[in-house]
């Protein structure tokens, strides 16, 4: 199990090179595959060396190899972040290969993807958040291992429905992106696990947000992205969920 889940880690860190990518360039509109990944200071094309996860960025001490301007920590961050949730995901699998582990590595990915361009833009692109939820009904009804088939289509209708309504009542506080990806959410985690992840999408977002506006980097009314703390949540109950859910029903009926 621990092989399967190291080897795992590994492929994480070239899928983290990989959306780093798709975070930089697909709010711009650019393609994901043209041009090679370069420099985005002095154009300069990466060279092999030059694209090993997180270890280019410790020998090139966070610096262009050709211009020296720096290089974000968000890169190897990314790299690194996606390793841990790959052998995490594997480890709770048991170290199983199977049908339902590349869906679940699926899911983290594009909540990376969707984290750190939510981050920036403020925006959840349909680009990669319709293909979530597409993709999350469908393994429902044809991989085992998750909600099924019916669940999972009444998990995302009842989330998406809600959210809807509050969007509605108010649209300064949650944008239609977030109610498709919750919507694709419920689709991927079933009930109850869609409502556990709403809870603490909300509690660490209110908790983040306090401290921010403590802090003074956050003015009161100002928005701020909802999708980390959904795709956070979420993750959290992918990986751990059942768990949670079985102590909280032992800690009441054992109190």
């Amino acid at each position: 199990m621990l092989y399967y889940s190291i080897v795992c880690g590994i492929f994480g860190l070239l899928i983290g090179s990989f959306l780093n990518v798709v975070i930089y360039r697909l709010p711009r509109g650019e393609s994901v595959a043209v041009p090679p990944s370069h420099c985005p200071a002095c154009g300069h094309f990466l060279k092999p060396w030059e694209l090993v996860p997180v270890f280019s960025y410790l020998m090139l001490k966070g610096r262009c190899g050709s211009c020296h301007s720096p290089i974000s920590w968000r890169y190897p961050g990314v790299e690194f972040l996606t390793a841990a949730l790959f052998f995490a995901a594997t480890w709770q699998n048991e170290g199983l290969l199977n049908w339902r582990l590349g869906i679940n590595l699926v899911f983290i990915s594009i909540l990376i993807a969707l984290t750190f361009i939510d981050i920036d833009t403020l925006t959840l692109s349909d680009v990669l958040v319709l293909p979530l939820l597409g993709i999350g009904l469908v393994a429902a009804f044809l991989v085992p291992g998750g909600p099924s088939g019916w669940e999972s289509l009444a998990s995302a209708l009842g989330a998406g429905a809600l959210f809807w309504l509050i969007a509605l009542i108010y649209p300064q506080g949650m944008g239609l992106g977030d109610v498709k990806l919750v919507a694709a959410l419920g689709a991927f985690l079933g009930f109850p696990l869609i409502v556990l992840a709403v809870f603490l999408a909300s509690f660490s977002g209110s908790l983040i947000g306090g401290v921010l506006f403590l802090l003074r980097r956050l003015e009161f009314r100002q928005q701020i992205p909802f999708g980390p703390f959904l795709a956070l949540g979420a993750v959290v109950c992918l990986l751990w969920g059942e768990s949670i859910i079985a102590l909280y029903w032992s800690l009441i009926f054992s109190s």
